[in-house]
C-alpha cells in the first residue's frame, strides 16, 4: 500500500482500492451540528474525530467512494479493514454520513446505509453512549444484516427476508448478508472488533465495534 501526506490529509493507494483520512473541517464540522449528528455534551470532541473517503464495490456492480466518519484513534485501521473489504469484493449498498439522515438512525438504516459516527444513545433504558457516539462503531448493510430482538422482533420490513441466517443464492444482496464464517467477519476480528452477530441474547447482525 502507498501513503502519501497532502498537507494534512492522509491518502492511500493499494491497486485499484483508494482512501483518504481528513481532518473534519469547517465544512464538515457544519454539517455535523446542522444536522444532528453532532451537538454539545457528546463524548468525543470534533477534534478527536476524522473524515474518511473510502472506495467499495457497490450493489451495481460498479465502484463508488463512500464517506465516513470514525475516531481518530481507528481511522487507519478503519482503511486497512476496508481495504481487505474490498479485495474480497464485499458489496456494499451505499456509505453516507448519518448527517445526510438528519442523524437519524431509523432513516439510515432504512436506506441500508452503512455508517459509523452518530452522536447518540443506546435504545435500552436508561441508555448509555452508543459506541457509534465514539466513533468506534460501523454499521454494514443494515437492511440485510439486522437488528433482532431477543424475542425474534425487528422493526424493518425490508428485513424480514434476511432473518433466517444462511446465503441462499448469488444475488448481489445475498452476497452482503454477514454470517459467522464469512471473510468480512473475520477481517473485522482479526483487527480486534467485536461483531453483533455474537451478542446474547439479541442479535445485531450490521454492528462492529472497537
Amino acid at each position: 500500500m502507498k501513503i502519501f501526506l497532502l498537507s494534512l490529509a492522509v491518502v492511500y493507494l493499494f491497486g485499484d482500492f483508494e482512501a483518504k483520512i481528513n481532518p473534519i473541517n469547517k465544512y464538515i464540522k457544519q454539517r455535523m451540528i446542522e444536522r444532528n449528528s453532532w451537538h454539545k455534551g457528546c463524548p468525543v470532541k470534533i477534534s478527536d474525530l476524522r473524515y474518511i473517503r473510502v472506495k467499495y464495490h457497490n450493489f451495481y456492480r460498479s465502484e463508488k467512494m463512500g464517506e465516513m466518519i470514525v475516531h481518530k484513534d481507528v481511522a487507519r485501521e478503519v482503511v486497512s479493514i476496508f481495504n481487505e473489504l474490498y479485495e474480497t469484493g464485499y458489496p456494499i449498498r451505499q456509505m453516507r454520513l448519518i448527517s445526510d439522515f438528519m442523524g437519524n438512525d431509523w432513516r439510515s438504516i432504512e436506506a441500508d446505509n452503512t455508517s459509523a459516527f452518530n452522536c447518540r444513545k443506546t435504545s435500552t433504558k436508561g441508555g448509555k453512549w452508543s459506541k457509534h457516539a465514539y466513533g468506534k462503531a460501523i454499521d454494514i448493510n443494515p437492511i440485510e444484516n439486522p437488528f433482532i430482538s431477543k424475542h425474534g422482533k425487528m422493526v424493518h420490513i425490508e428485513s424480514y427476508r434476511y432473518k433466517k441466517r444462511k446465503h441462499r443464492d448469488k444475488t448481489i444482496e445475498d452476497k452482503a448478508v454477514l454470517l459467522k464464517k464469512d471473510k468480512v467477519v473475520k477481517i473485522f476480528k482479526q483487527h480486534g472488533w467485536r461483531w453483533g452477530g455474537d451478542f446474547n441474547p439479541y442479535k445485531d447482525y450490521q454492528h462492529f465495534a472497537k
